[in-house]
């Protein structure tokens, strides 16, 4: 009897494990059928706008790069952080407040500490991240695919989006668990660490050579070995800038990806170093947040109610 009921487990097991990902397949595939459809549709806009600006420019290959590789990004981060730093300093719009992470923190932000992160974000874009651009521009030239007047396709753009995050994920994992190392921790990643309750601003506050190592080269390394057209690149680097930015910024917002992770990280120190979690998975690194409350709050939230009362910490026992 107990034999059947293994089997009858393990059998109703593998259907639920097999129907689950035929349902996220059907899903997925559906999905990106229709997303390519819109894609056909329009890509004749696309390719017409890309080429009006291409020759708006005269084809100067280092004003375009510069456009794509620094000011877009560069926008789509401050842009992003600036409606974030609202909310950190005035407590208002309450729909993004009331989303808080740990409670009663930065609740307002240290507009002394705010100031302080600002001018370093400044100062890592302006005088490490753009010189940076100097050797990758060439590079991509290297390559010559990056100028091209004809746009990629939709679904090459899919495989570079894949191959980036892959090539982000090792490269930020192993990066980010050397600068922990103690003798680099004390010089180098502690400035990051001053902020244990981090805000969006936080994700580019780093030591200089930090942001060379963690936080620039993981995200422009993938584009280098793919020899990427400049519109990837592009869309790569706005979408690294504000998913680094919805890691770090203490809020868990309806629909966004879930920054429970990286947030977890700046709390205890000792857990969660990657991006995706794989790495972390794979090496251990996440056993003590797969224990807590946060490890359950770590989906998208499909609702308007915060997941810090939908799953609050447990009470603490009285002493």
């Amino acid at each position: 009897c107990s034999q059947e009921k293994k089997l009858w487990d393990a059998m109703k097991l593998t259907a639920y494990v097999l129907g689950t990902v035929l349902l996220i397949f059907t899903a997925l595939v559906n999905f990106f059928w229709y997303v390519q459809n819109i894609w056909d549709t329009s890509g004749h806009f696309w390719q017409a706008t890309w080429l009006k600006f291409y020759n708006l420019h005269e084809g100067n290959e280092w004003t375009i790069f510069l456009y794509g590789a620094a000011m877009v990004p560069a926008l789509a981060f401050w842009g992003f952080n600036g409606i974030l730093m609202v909310a950190d300093v005035t407590g208002k719009p309450t729909f993004i407040t009331r989303y808080r992470i740990q409670l009663g923190k930065n609740d307002p932000v240290d507009t002394k500490k705010l100031r302080k992160a600002i001018y370093t974000a400044l100062f890592n874009q302006f005088f490490v991240s753009f010189p940076m651009l100097v050797p990758m521009f060439y590079v991509m030239k290297w390559w010559g695919n990056t100028f091209s007047k004809e746009l990629p396709t939709f679904q090459w753009f899919l495989v570079e989006l894949s191959i980036f995050t892959l090539v982000e994920e090792v490269l930020f994992y192993y990066t980010h668990r050397l600068v922990h190392l103690p003798l680099l921790y004390k010089h180098i990643h502690k400035k990051h660490h001053e902020w244990t309750a981090p805000i969006g601003v936080v994700s580019i506050y780093a030591h200089p050579l930090e942001h060379i190592l963690s936080n620039t080269l993981p995200v422009m390394t993938g584009p280098m070995i793919m020899g990427s057209h400049i519109i990837s690149i592009t869309a790569w680097f706005s979408l690294a800038l504000i998913t680094t930015s919805i890691s770090h910024c203490g809020y868990h917002l309806p629909f966004l990806p879930s920054p429970e992770f990286h947030d977890f990280h700046h709390l205890k120190f000792n857990q969660c170093y990657g991006v995706l979690g794989v790495l972390d998975y794979l090496h251990g690194t996440d056993k003590v947040f797969r224990q807590t409350k946060a490890f359950e709050r770590h989906r998208v939230l499909l609702s308007l109610t915060p997941l810090s009362k939908s799953i609050p910490e447990a009470p603490r026992r009285a002493e």
